[in-house]
């Protein structure tokens, strides 16, 4: 599933291409994905143009000249194709054409993302009651969320009610690289423990930003490239293992997450 890092990559590709164009036509090959009618879509979108766009964790809005805000949640497979005279790519699902005579689509062959009409970017927040954006939270504002929790903390930190764009792989590497156990419940964390994962949160999703996704460009002692049961430890000489937290699967090292007494 596409985490923030992958939504920021996203929107740097909407940036550089399909913005302050005018849309001259669209069409929507398979509108399964659409949350709304598709004449509220072709109201709010034709003879408009893509303003500017912005990030919610796991969600890319674009606003629209006529007010509106397109949303795209990109699911598994989720995929963003600005192009000029080839074919349609398999599986779109949105296709926007604009006066240049080019198009953007959307397609997504697992059909498990979705494509929202919104008022605005605070109202589509409300809406779906998503936390802040997990890289423009200041390390007080971390602190807070995780104040009075008593879950684990691998639940907190994917729970997008909390904060937004944090999934089970970099949720994983933050905790791995702190050495806290996934399991670990929040309210027996000390202080440091917190302000030690808010400064890897940070740098983790930074760092795969900056990366552009590439799993082979992390540092060699980064547990993304080993998420495998019984796969060696990049930092010790224990295996990986795989288990269930909050119902998703997660990776750690047992030797270098000891598990809370």
């Amino acid at each position: 599933m596409p985490e923030l890092p992958e939504i920021a990559l996203n929107k740097k590709y909407m940036d550089a291409t399909a913005l302050h164009k005018k849309i001259t036509q669209l069409s929507f090959p398979d509108a399964s994905l659409l949350q709304a009618p598709k004449s509220h879509f072709e109201k709010a979108l034709k003879g408009e143009e893509l303003e500017e766009t912005t990030r919610l964790g796991k969600y890319l809005l674009i606003k629209i000249s006529s007010g509106k805000w397109l949303v795209f949640h990109f699911g598994m497979t989720g995929k963003l194709e600005y192009y000029q005279n080839r074919e349609t790519p398999k599986y779109t699902k949105m296709l926007l054409s604009f006066d240049n005579d080019y198009h953007l689509a959307y397609s997504c062959r697992r059909k498990l993302g979705k494509i929202y009409l919104a008022e605005g970017f605070e109202e589509f927040k409300k809406e779906h009651e998503l936390g802040d954006d997990a890289l423009e939270l200041s390390e007080k504002q971390f602190l807070n969320l995780l104040t009075d929790k008593s879950g684990s903390i691998k639940g907190a930190l994917t729970d997008q009610h909390l904060l937004s764009g944090i999934g089970n792989v970099y949720s994983d590497e933050m905790l791995y690289q702190c050495g806290i156990h996934p399991k670990s419940k929040v309210d027996k964390l000390s202080e440091a423990e917190k302000k030690q994962l808010y400064k890897q949160m940070k740098k983790v999703l930074k760092m795969a930003i900056d990366k552009e996704g590439e799993r082979s460009e992390f540092p060699s002692d980064y547990l993304i490239n080993h998420r495998k049961d019984g796969e060696d430890c990049p930092k010790c000489s224990g295996k990986t293992k795989q288990i269930k937290v909050s119902g998703r699967s997660t990776y750690f090292c047992p030797s270098c997450q000891k598990e809370q007494k």
